[in-house]
């Protein structure tokens, strides 16, 4: 009887706190697009022009987010492709050759990374990438797009090496063993047998670490260079959370630029719910 009344108890709770938190979510957005409104109203699509510029302040104020919208997306793409290559390198050096023992140590203190502040990410990138770039490349500043990448890259690699390995070591528990039993070499079950079935985990993994670079706002502002135009590697730029942070502070309540600003973050949560529901289906697809 005692137990009915705690699990009725419980599931009220649960109820009432996942209500709570749609409830919150829900006005989030709805004061989001309410202060958004005036932006896609009166400019429209020529936020998004190639040709229009971001200069909210000057004579003739331009609002164009483009310049954000792929900055945000470059930085993102280098980063992941970084935290992939090197990501799943790990996971199948610590599948393979490092024995258990030794492996979930550094697992731990692969996840003991992942809990340091993007601060401190920011401020060695700050001191070592930007200098290094500034004194081998023969940069003014060193801060670049590729920096930022780089330093983006190394927050993300706990996360891409913790899900390849799990990925690795449930693919070697269902095929290695029996593979092996019948002949079949470790190289041959290791290409035609664990990699075609770790693939949607990779997939899955590099989705999620993109959603989760979308939204990096301090280390990137630091490394970056806060310029507000289009992406080259090796020059400065901007992401829609770096130019946010900067800017929102100084803003008049109610003008156009906070209108536009709440319009660039609609913008990057739209991406990120279309890169999100991607890697959630492709989990999917991984556990069928």
């Amino acid at each position: 009887m005692k137990k009915k009344i705690a699990g009725k108890i419980q599931k009220y709770i649960n109820f009432v706190l996942t209500v709570s938190v749609i409830a919150l979510l829900a006005v989030i957005l709805i004061h989001m697009i309410k202060e958004s409104l005036p932006a896609f109203s009166q400019l429209g699509i020529d936020m998004f022009r190639p040709s229009v510029e971001w200069r909210p302040v000057s004579a003739n104020p331009q609002y164009g987010l483009l310049p954000a919208i792929t900055g945000t997306l470059f930085v993102s793409g280098i980063a992941v492709g970084f935290a992939l290559v090197f990501g799943i390198g790990c996971a199948f050096f610590l599948n393979y050759y490092v024995p258990k023992r030794l492996a979930a140590l550094l697992l731990a203190f692969v996840d003991l990374v992942a809990g340091i502040p993007s601060v401190i990410f920011g401020f060695i990138g700050l001191t070592v990438v930007v200098k290094a770039f500034a004194k081998h490349l023969h940069m003014a500043a060193g801060q670049c797009i590729l920096a930022a990448g780089l330093v983006l890259a190394v927050m993300l690699l706990p996360f891409v090496i913790s899900t390849c390995f799990e990925s690795i070591r449930t693919a070697r528990m269902q095929y290695e063993a029996s593979g092996l039993a019948l002949g079949i070499s470790r190289e041959h079950i290791l290409v035609h047998m664990i990699l075609p079935a770790i693939l949607p985990g990779i997939l899955a993994a590099a989705m999620m670490a993109f959603g989760r670079a979308l939204g990096e706002t301090m280390a990137v502002m630091m490394v970056i260079g806060n310029s507000p135009v289009y992406p080259k590697l090796l020059g400065r730029g901007q992401t829609i959370p770096a130019l946010t942070a900067l800017e929102m502070g100084s803003i008049t309540y109610g003008s156009m630029h906070l209108s536009v600003l709440y319009a660039a973050n609609i913008v990057l949560l739209v991406i990120l719910v279309v890169v999100l529901v991607t890697g959630n289906l492709l989990k999917r697809k991984r556990s069928l």
